[in-house]
């Protein structure tokens, strides 16, 4: 199934946890002429219209107008403020490089808990929507060094470790593997935890053990709507086709939105 295994791997590199396996926003641009990076979030005019055209205008024209504030050389405490506000924004947007590098410069200034989660998940976010081996190794390091510091205030925010072991799936994977094993040793029905393993068993080819991974989970949180989704992924896998068609049967009948529906119609159409 060439397609079913391409779908795999574009569904683990572009959208590895709960951002969602198909509910990726539409404004994401991952082209490097189109999307700013850091260094351009400081020093661009505005944010183009045509490869953002999904964006509402006025999105674009707040964010414009916050990053001519921010740039303009105001009290620090101020630039903050706007640097936070545009983490929002340029999510909206798409544009989750932007977001995270603003939502560093929040974070150093406040230097409070809820600034250093803010920044950790902004450059997560980024991490798993970057394309690009080299952008990706980048997020990672930023994301692991903010990580670092919230688990050292708090070793029990299983959450947080959960995504930090995600960020070394592209350069240290067994390292990666290992943190989700740990996270599941202290809590053995830890949604994020299993559904990673599971999604990471269907990339690793190792059909049973993701179902049984995903199962476990589907125990645990039945309206699991991704989950579900890649339970019935693990069964295509599995040649098991009735288990596999009555599973996209249920996500269809657990979510009306039309990229649920057409997920689960173009497995179903496989099977056919």
């Amino acid at each position: 199934m060439p397609m079913l295994k391409t779908r795999i791997i574009l569904l683990v590199t572009s959208a590895l946890l709960i951002i969602g396996l198909f509910l990726l926003p539409k404004a994401v641009v991952e082209n490097d002429s189109q999307l700013q990076t850091s260094a351009e979030a400081k020093t661009s005019g505005t944010i183009p219209a045509g490869p953002h055209g999904q964006t509402p205008q006025g999105v674009r024209d707040n964010i414009n107008r916050l990053r001519a504030r921010y740039l303009s050389a105001l009290p620090e405490e101020k630039n903050a403020i706007f640097a936070d506000s545009l983490v929002s924004l340029y999510n909206q947007a798409g544009l989750f490089d932007s977001a995270a590098w603003f939502a560093e410069r929040a974070m150093t200034f406040f230097k409070t808990d809820e600034s250093l989660l803010k920044a950790g998940n902004a450059y997560y976010d980024a991490y798993t929507f970057a394309l690009n081996a080299e952008k990706q190794k980048a997020l990672a390091g930023k994301t692991q060094e903010i990580y670092s510091k919230i688990l050292e205030k708090n070793p029990k925010n299983l959450e947080i470790k959960t995504k930090m072991g995600m960020t070394y799936l592209t350069s240290a994977p067994m390292k990666g593997v290992g943190i989700l094993r740990e996270v599941l040793a202290t809590d053995p029905n830890n949604e994020l935890a299993l559904f990673n393993m599971g999604m990471l068993s269907i990339q690793s080819g190792q059909y049973p053990k993701a179902a049984e991974w995903l199962e476990k989970l589907a125990v645990v949180n039945e309206k699991h709507i991704q989950g579900q989704l890649l339970l019935g992924v693990a069964y295509m896998n599995l040649n098991d086709k009735e288990k596999a068609r009555q599973q996209f049967e249920k996500v269809k009948k657990m979510d009306s939105d039309p990229s649920v529906q057409a997920t689960a119609d173009s497995y179903l159409q496989e099977l056919k």
